[in-house]
């Protein structure tokens, strides 16, 4: 363990007995001006070096390093983690200022989860959070009305903060263990969509929508486009000789590029499309760029016979479009890999979460498995007799 002063100017910390910084700065005059700030340092169990800034005082470094000094000697060394004294709201003003968690899209909704885990958490020391506190906390949620999928947000959310912590030093592996041994209430792909909009339910939607809702949506069901990527597309993306939309990273939820074939149904809707002098977004309502369609969608699915809303049984969202167009891709022979460069969809898991199995597709896997025994019994023995083969004799 040491205490170390840090030069004003070039910000090196050394050891307090140097009178003159490598920069060329009378250290001498700096301590007498209150200039110098003090830190002190020592290691962690499993070797790794920490530093931490006591203030402008000798004095105070001095008592610090002694204290740090007994907590070793002693075997408290939980007591030296920053956590053992930093709350979960703390944490948590930290983790908000990252400048990479501002620029994540769900910044909003991260900040709202959070809000939620830390009325419960905010003022709890960190390090004294339990594995028991966190199941109770499930327990509580679930019993004021919270859905499986909100309560397990919440949580990895807050698991997202402890893990950014850690790499940061901030919390040691111990609060670690703790967050990460809490399960999540939803098993996976629990809470899958399944929701397919109908060829019929498609065409009785678009007619019952508004000029510029209808472009949209039906952008979405030829494309398998997020409402985000299709709102904020701009013509300068759009390549109607070529037939492709082009989304650039910064466009795309798992910021990667994406190319999308037009099909002649989404040409014929974007040929259609008036350009605006003064704006290059693709869809515009006077003028300005759509921002959202959800009360014009709500009323058009009433008119057109569609349970619409994410709370109601069988209840349409605009997000089921993407649904629709995996399925209908799956169903008419597409190369999953090629669905998922299309859509984007990184992960096989992730895929299968937009891809839903339907009663047709199960009769017509059985009537191919059934032709699929029929044909090798054919290619074995012409004159046995199929029925008795099958077992149905």
């Amino acid at each position: 363990m040491a205490i170390l002063m840090e030069c004003p100017i070039c910000h090196k910390k050394q050891g307090v007995k140097n009178k003159l910084c490598s920069c060329g700065e009378d250290l001498v005059k700096l301590r007498r001006a209150n200039r110098v700030k003090y830190w002190i340092s020592y290691r962690l169990p499993g070797g790794k070096q920490r530093r931490e800034l006591i203030g402008s005082s000798i004095e105070e470094a001095r008592d610090a390093d002694g204290k740090r000094r007994v907590q070793k000697r002693e075997n408290r060394i939980f007591e030296i983690m920053p956590e053992a004294d930093m709350t979960f709201q703390e944490l948590t003003d930290w983790y908000l200022g990252l400048k990479k968690v501002q620029a994540l899209r769900s910044y909003s909704t991260i900040k709202y989860l959070l809000s939620n885990f830390n009325r419960e958490f905010g003022s709890k020391i960190v390090s004294r959070i339990k594995p028991e506190d966190l199941e109770n906390y499930q327990v509580k949620r679930r019993e004021e009305g919270k859905s499986e999928k909100t309560i397990d947000s919440e949580i990895q959310v807050a698991k997202a903060v402890i893990n950014k912590a850690f790499e940061n030093d901030k919390v040691d592996g111990r609060t670690l263990k703790v967050f990460r041994r809490v399960k999540k209430l939803l098993k996976k792909n629990a809470n899958a969509r399944k929701k397919i909009l109908t060829i019929d339910q498609f065409r009785t939607l678009m007619a019952e929508l508004p000029i510029h809702a209808k472009w949209i949506v039906g952008t979405g069901f030829f494309t398998g486009m997020r409402l985000g990527e299709i709102l904020s597309l701009k013509w300068s993306q759009v390549s109607l000789k070529d037939r492709i939309i082009r989304l650039e990273a910064e466009n795309t939820k798992d910021k990667e590029p994406r190319i999308i074939p037009i099909c002649d149904e989404l040409y014929s809707i974007l040929e259609r499309i008036p350009r605006s002098l003064h704006s290059d977004y693709v869809f515009l309502y006077k003028g300005k760029p759509v921002r959202d369609i959800r009360n014009c969608l709500s009323k058009a699915c009433r008119r057109a016979g569609i349970v619409y809303g994410r709370n109601n049984k069988d209840g349409f969202v605009f997000h089921d479009l993407r649904h629709s167009f995996n399925t209908y891709m799956r169903k008419a022979g597409i190369p999953e890999s090629v669905i998922m460069d299309i859509t984007g969809h990184s992960t096989r898991e992730m895929f299968d979460r937009y891809n839903s199995v339907d009663h047709e597709d199960r009769i017509q896997a059985i009537r191919r498995f059934e032709g699929f025994l029929r044909g090798r019994l054919e290619s074995v023995d012409q004159n046995v007799d199929q029925t008795a083969f099958l077992g149905l004799m």
